[in-house]
């Protein structure tokens, strides 16, 4: 990139709201976000499940459309799925009758380039995930955490200017978790690209992110934009850190009040007071 040209990657979001089903089960997911992302940047969106966080993704992604609000990447509505705004999920997606190489190529082959070029563009990525040599196994011989690499490999190929991630991690064990959080953290410090990952793991979330956006339950709503200003590279040893844990125990104090925000009041019988029948007086 020149030094005259402007990164790419920037989300801007005024008053978005989401509603999801349709008729009677209708419910707003979102409520009124209002958030600026700037290009480069990588932030956690922390949740518990059900506030909406995935559903602000759909939204970036531009599977979903808002109810209300705008929503705009370097100043253009998001109308639509597009290459520029890739998504990663925790279920593999995978075309398992397909090599390595020909899944990661595959959107490129979508759009109409040759196999020459879309293979040596696959090639390129799949170093940059620590693949080299799997090109032409199939995904069933590759482990959990490998297939995973090749999902990301499969989305950073489109050079997108959102890297849009959805508890990506979440279905392996906790050793390869932590390998493939230091992946993705050592691919975005070579390639800078935005990502936005969701996540309810406060942990994960502050050693991965530089800004971290806590979410109440739903409907969801910004309720804390923290910066985290820990030095990179990061390192395991960052998770003794005194900043971290308190960080930490903040997020849990966050999450809990909220949490107790939702839940009914309890009269003297231990009952929702909703439960009791309402006697005229």
């Amino acid at each position: 990139m020149s030094a005259m040209q402007t990164p790419e990657g920037r989300i801007d979001i005024r008053q978005l709201s989401i509603v999801l089903g349709l008729g009677a089960q209708a419910f707003e997911a979102v409520q009124r976000l209002d958030c600026q992302i700037e290009a480069g940047q990588f932030v956690c969106v922390l949740g518990p499940s059900g506030c909406g966080k995935s559903t602000l993704l759909g939204a970036l992604a531009g599977h979903l459309q808002p109810r209300a609000g705008t929503l705009n990447v370097d100043g253009v509505p998001v109308s639509g799925p597009s290459p520029q705004r890739g998504m990663v999920f925790q279920q593999h997606t995978l075309f398992p009758w397909r090599s390595v190489r020909d899944n990661v190529a595959f959107g490129l082959k979508m759009r109409g380039l040759g196999k020459a070029e879309r293979y040596r563009a696959a090639d390129e990525i799949l170093a940059l995930v620590g693949l080299e040599g799997f090109a032409g196994h199939w995904p069933d011989q590759l482990s959990g955490g490998m297939q995973q690499r090749v999902e990301i490999a499969r989305v950073l190929v489109n050079r997108p200017r959102l890297l849009l991630m959805d508890e990506p991690f979440g279905a392996l064990d906790a050793l390869t978790r932590l390998h493939m959080q230091e992946l993705l953290l050592d691919i975005w410090t070579r390639i800078r690209t935005t990502v936005v990952f969701v996540t309810h793991d406060i942990d994960e979330a502050l050693f991965l992110a530089d800004r971290l956006l806590v979410m109440s339950p739903r409907p969801g709503r910004i309720i804390e934009d923290l910066r985290l200003d820990f030095a990179r590279p990061r390192t395991t040893a960052l998770v003794t850190h005194p900043e971290f844990t308190r960080l930490k125990r903040h997020c849990l104090e966050l999450l809990r009040h909220e949490e107790g925000r939702q839940l009914p009041r309890l009269n003297p019988l231990g009952l929702p007071e909703t439960s009791l029948p309402r006697f005229a007086l």
